[in-house]
């Protein structure tokens, strides 16, 4: 990626003039990388599978933004994707693979007979895989490979702290000690091949041009039950969930000529969760 002009720490940061796609866009975090990208300047390709909520969002963010629907599992329509992005901008500088399935425990239909180990339905299990994993291959295969040709880039994988050590059962107890909830297997076993493909790529597109770093998030406090909040934020040294906007500096920082010199990393944000 071609470097700032200034050599001012804070110039480092700028994502001006440099072309963004971030899959999975209209998800919690996935409208906070596309704002927080346009804020630092860059133009924000915002996809995901409902194509009129993307150009909904697409109109928030400005004039420079494009919203498209594209399911990334299916590599014709990350094909035209590309099609799309390099018809409009006639390049593309910044991949966020944000696009996954979470079996969150806001979501109802979450509940301890579907989610437990036991009880997990193959095709759960399957298309969770399909999505975040298959689709996060798909994505750098057909836009990273683009990224290559052009020799420069920067990839972010979105990960998770659950990439990096397991579900704690526990947090999904409540207050009469009823367990509510299991985190399921797919989510931590897609999350940690996501941080494998990473280093995979970080080696073998080393030399062309192109970082590809991960960005492990922890929990983002949205509407869950206050039991849950609690034993969250009891269990992390900062003492609360996160707020969707804790992860824009981290974006940008992976985004941008700041971490120039990272590749193959995961950068954890969590406030604290994985050191205990």
């Amino acid at each position: 990626m071609t470097s700032s002009a200034s050599n001012m720490p804070v110039d480092l940061f700028s994502l001006q003039g440099r072309v963004a796609i971030v899959t999975g866009a209209l998800g919690l975090l996935g409208q906070q990388h596309c704002r927080a990208l346009t804020e630092a300047g860059a133009s924000v390709v915002v996809c995901d599978l409902d194509g009129d909520k993307c150009r909904a969002l697409a109109e928030t963010l400005g004039p420079g933004a494009f919203g498209i629907g594209v399911d990334i599992t299916n590599p014709d329509s990350i094909g035209t994707l590309k099609d799309e992005t390099l018809k409009r901008y006639q390049k593309l500088d910044i991949l966020v693979n944000n696009a996954a399935i979470n079996d969150a425990v806001e979501h109802s239909v979450s509940k301890t007979d579907v989610s437990q180990f036991e009880n997990y339905a193959l095709s759960h299990w399957k298309k969770s895989i399909d999505v975040n994993v298959t689709g996060n291959f798909l994505c750098n295969q057909i836009l990273g490979t683009e990224m290559t040709r052009r020799g420069s880039g920067s990839i972010i994988q979105i990960a998770s702290t659950y990439g990096i050590v397991a579900p704690d059962q526990r947090l999904y107890r409540d207050a009469q000690g009823k367990q509510t909830f299991y985190k399921a297997v797919s989510y931590p076993v897609s999350k940690a091949a996501i941080l494998s493909m990473t280093r995979y790529l970080a080696a073998y597109w080393g030399g062309t041009g192109v970082r590809i770093n991960a960005l492990s998030p922890g929990g983002v406090e949205n509407g869950q039950d206050d039991f849950f909040i609690a034993s969250y934020a009891a269990r992390t040294p900062m003492g609360r969930m996160a707020r969707p906007t804790d992860y824009k500096g981290a974006l940008i920082f992976l985004a941008s000529d700041a971490s120039g010199y990272m590749n193959g990393a995961n950068l954890v944000v969590d406030g604290g969760w994985t050191i205990w």
